[in-house]
């Protein structure tokens, strides 16, 4: 073929050529090149990328300036890998800190029966305050849920350290104050304390929701998510333990005789509070949710639903379609108009397209949330899984917070004062609850996660025409269901209280440590169980608000339980007859019994609503 020399080009292949070595002879170079780009600019326009090659090739080493741009995108990818790494580790480690102590609340039984005996309340205002906290611990928990799936965990774990530095401060002042007006006293009114603990419930589910979320997003897609979710649940239940041992040994008040007596309630609180105003400042930077993580499982969400055939009936998508396909697919023109365009506009137009791009994402993240809750909400098996968990974890919240007056009813009138309980001591039980309860979630977390089948359904459920499963290889292991766990857990939560209504304690008052352990495990696995299977069922992309919702359902049991039991306790003081005493606490039976009673009935109403739960997941093809 004639060149634009007039010689004849020898055919010279790409094996044989020298790659250190120009294309074009020194003679041929300018105008082989002219004609060159005179053709390229006929097919298409010359970028600044093209040039910039062109420029490169033309000079030596250009194989070694690929190679460093191969090289340095590799060295990119890994630096950024590793960042992800170091960030996932370390907000899962602040993670379970926060959770250790978030859950102040739980050491309530420490002080509880001092707020009886030191401020004069009676039994039901002493379980008013402790319902106040359970209601604005529970019942916010959707909202502060939303907050986190449609922000970020950061905000809430401030806003929890100064919930928690006030709502402490103002129960150690108020506490300090000594017994109100109406018990014969001159100190703060009853109304403060309570503002107080609602303070502090608020901040409890603003923290644990806040560490919770981080290590669900996070990992909520990994192997071993029930473990990584356990971790932190775990550590939420030990928190009451070691800070109640804290108040017991380190902050107590002296006797007369110089010998170890009750917490000292004034310094725990003020303890409490810089301690966990601290823990909310630092999570503010240290929980972080990793970058690209979150946006990943809602692409992987939303292209399930494009091919469901569901996403196309959103009228959302079809408009921010158009614009996205007319924004980022358009083509070079063909004149040479595009090469007059300056660099500073071509940079204000990837401004302007990556700004619509993040627009797209949060309106995509938004409407796709928003979706899944409407699913959430209209599922039969969720109301049955959040009654199950109402009537389980009701019982238990009015156990924990009640154990300091229980204690006493076991024993004898005539028992020494100054001798400690046959029954044990309130911190012993709340070390107890607060270990057998992270034994719980933490074995229920790791064996569930080993023996579990593999999940099948991660995302709301949608019809089954329009389902797309992905068939996973079968193995010979063997595979049990998380509710074969979670069920015979709630049956050993039943014993305890069936334990605690037959006579046996009165008789042998140290059994009620085995009442203690049995309340613990079966209330640590429920709480470890059950976010594990609404992650599973309904994925965690809307993590924080679907267990929000079901979370609230603690509040309600523990109202009306705890109202249960505070009217049969000074039910049991008004009718005398031997069941009052001069100390104004209760003894017997009498005391507690037939709220034991009720209970254990509900406990195993909760195991019959959980099994018509699995039944209906069963139906529905979703593997738990």
């Amino acid at each position: 073929m004639p060149g634009s020399n007039g010689q004849t080009d020898q055919h010279i292949d790409k094996r044989d050529f020298d790659a250190n070595r120009p294309l074009l002879l020194a003679s041929d170079q300018e105008g082989s090149n002219e004609e060159w780009n005179t053709d390229l600019d006929r097919s298409r326009p010359i970028s600044h990328y093209s040039r910039r090659s062109g420029d490169s090739r033309r000079g030596v080493g250009s194989d070694d300036g690929l190679l460093s741009d191969v090289v340095d995108g590799i060295v990119e990818r890994d630096r950024q890998k590793m960042h992800k790494e170091v960030v996932r580790v370390i907000s899962f480690a602040w993670g379970v800190v926060t959770c250790l102590g978030a859950g102040s609340i739980t050491a309530f039984s420490l002080y509880g029966h001092l707020l009886l005996t030191r401020l004069r309340y009676t039994q039901l205002q002493v379980n008013i305050v402790s319902i106040a906290a359970e209601i604005a611990m529970y019942l916010l928990v959707p909202l502060f849920g939303y907050l986190c799936d449609r922000y970020s965990p950061s905000p809430l774990a401030l806003f929890s350290g100064f919930l928690f530095g006030i709502g402490y401060l103002l129960a150690a002042l108020t506490y300090k104050s000594g017994p109100p007006a109406d018990a014969g006293g001159s100190g703060w009114p009853f109304w403060v304390m309570i503002v107080a603990f609602i303070a502090i419930g608020m901040g409890t589910s603003c923290m644990y929701l806040a560490a919770v979320a981080t290590c669900a997003k996070n990992y909520g897609r990994g192997k071993h998510k029930g473990i990584m979710l356990a971790i932190p649940i775990a550590a939420f239940g030990l928190s009451g333990m070691w800070q109640s041992q804290i108040g017991t040994y380190v902050l107590y008040e002296k006797n007369a005789d110089g010998s170890r007596g009750d917490v000292d309630v004034f310094r725990y609180f003020m303890f409490l509070a810089i301690l966990l105003l601290v823990i909310g400042i630092i999570g503010t930077v240290a929980l972080r949710i990793v970058d690209g993580d979150e946006e990943k499982y809602i692409d992987e969400t939303v292209e399930e639903l494009e091919r469901s055939g569901l996403l196309e009936e959103s009228e959302f998508f079809r408009p921010r379609n158009e614009i996205r396909a007319a924004v980022e697919y358009g083509t070079f023109a063909d004149d040479d108009d595009d090469r007059s365009i300056t660099l500073s506009e071509e940079e204000r137009e990837e401004q302007r397209r990556e700004k619509e791009r993040e627009e797209e994402e949060r309106r995509k993240k938004n409407w796709l949330l928003n979706y899944e809750t409407r699913v959430f909400l209209q599922d039969p098996t969720m109301w049955w899984l959040a009654a199950g968990f109402f009537l389980v974890t009701g019982p238990g919240e009015s156990y924990i917070n009640n154990l300091g007056t229980i204690i006493p009813t076991l024993t004898p009138p005539s028992y020494e004062v100054d001798a400690s309980p046959p029954a044990g001591l309130p911190s012993t039980h709340v070390t107890t609850v607060a270990l057998t309860s992270t034994i719980a979630r933490l074995l229920t977390g790791s064996l569930s996660d080993f023996f579990a089948p593999p999940a099948t359904h991660l995302f709301p459920p949608i019809p089954e025409g329009a389902r797309h499963r992905h068939p996973t290889p079968t193995d010979n292991r063997l595979t049990i269901s998380r509710m074969a766990f979670l069920l015979p857990s709630a049956f050993l939560l039943s014993l305890g209280y069936l334990i605690l209504s037959s006579p046996i304690p009165l008789q042998e008052p140290a059994i009620f440590h085995l009442t203690t352990a049995l309340v613990g495990f079966g209330y640590g696995s429920a709480f470890s169980l059950t976010p594990i299977l609404i992650s599973v069922v309904w994925g965690v992309e809307n993590f924080a608000t679907n267990w929000g919702i079901v979370a609230m359902m603690p509040a309600l049991g523990a109202a009306l339980w705890g109202v249960v039991y505070s009217r049969a306790y000074q039910n049991a003081i008004d009718g005398g007859a031997g069941f009052g005493s001069p100390d104004g606490q209760c003894h017997g039976w009498r005391c507690y019994g037939l709220w034991a009673v009720g209970c254990t009935a509900s406990v195993w109403v909760a195991i019959v609503v959980w099994a018509a739960a699995w039944r209906g997941w069963k139906r529905k093809g979703v593997v738990v």
